[in-house]
């Protein structure tokens, strides 16, 4: 292997060191790209990438995305400032809730890349969930009944109606637009969804974006939905990225959801993100098969 790789968990996550993101030869380019389809979440340390370095380095894994809603960078829109300021406080972060990023899209996002460039002292890390291992971990049964439904997604803290912890203020440094109509509607995907690189079944829910389950009422949803929120974010199936300057950290929009931890009051953190391809939610199983 081109470089050096340790494991962060026993099922998700690996850092690599001993590359340059930059600078990659074609041995490099295919061990990364192999070991992103095994790990699903890599951080690669000690990277310095400028934006115009993220957009070159980020298109080896498919055609830019522009996402939605969020204002990107004036000079490069394939890249958005994911920004809080120090004077913002007690306020409605950026991501700060479990999520697949755009999951209520009809072909929702497949990779994100974030490059540190500002980091708190302490704090504002960012945590992972497999999606894989939490679905392998549910009983026979509990596959039986779920692998067959289908979930509604919305993007409804873009549109009309409040975000999860809507009583607080947006902060400001990333321009989101809401009161988009069109966001609040609610589109159908796999509640297991095939995981194409590793050929492994995922849960593919989120308390930010799943509304309900297709043909039930959220009420008659809750009870499912909510088992598998708190199943999904049990210890044994998470990770923690806690942030080091030159990190620049990737991860599969299929397998996994992440929350940013809201924790650094008073401190400045900048991040850039560039959002990678899209793909149509795939069923994990045939109807036949489940």
């Amino acid at each position: 292997m081109p470089f050096d790789l340790s494991p962060i968990g026993p099922t998700l996550g690996a850092i690599i060191e001993g590359i340059d993101a930059r600078d990659l030869s074609d041995a490099d380019d295919a061990a990364l790209k192999a070991a992103f389809a095994e790990h699903r979440v890599l951080v690669l340390r000690d990277q310095s990438l400028g934006a115009d370095d993220q957009v070159t380095f980020s298109a080896r894994f498919g055609p830019l995305y522009r996402m939605p809603y969020v204002k990107p960078l004036a000079d490069h829109p394939d890249v958005i400032a994911v920004l809080k300021e120090a004077d913002e406080v007690k306020v409605s972060t950026f991501g700060s809730w479990w999520h697949a990023d755009f999951s209520y899209l009809e072909e929702p996002p497949v990779y994100s890349i974030l490059q540190a460039h500002e980091l708190p002292p302490a704090g504002g890390d960012t945590l992972f969930a497999d999606l894989c291992t939490a679905y392998d971990a549910l009983s026979d049964g509990m596959k039986a009944m779920l692998s067959p439904l289908k979930v509604m997604h919305s993007g409804h803290i873009y549109g009309t109606k409040l975000a999860p912890d809507g009583e607080k203020a947006r902060m400001r440094s990333v321009e989101v637009s809401t009161g988009h109509v069109e966001a609040d509607v609610e589109r159908a995907h796999p509640l297991v969804r095939l995981h194409q690189p590793s050929g492994r079944p995922a849960l593919f829910c989120s308390p930010t974006y799943t509304t309900r389950l297709e043909g039930m009422t959220a009420t008659e949803s809750a009870s499912i939905l909510g088992y598998l929120y708190e199943h999904i974010a049990r210890p044994e199936f998470t990770i923690r990225q806690r942030w080091q300057a030159g990190d620049l950290l990737m991860w599969d929009n299929r397998a996994v959801v992440h929350l940013a931890v809201n924790d650094y009051d008073g401190h400045r953190r900048l991040l850039h993100r560039t959002t990678v391809a899209s793909e149509r939610p795939v069923p994990a199983f045939n109807q036949e098969d489940s």
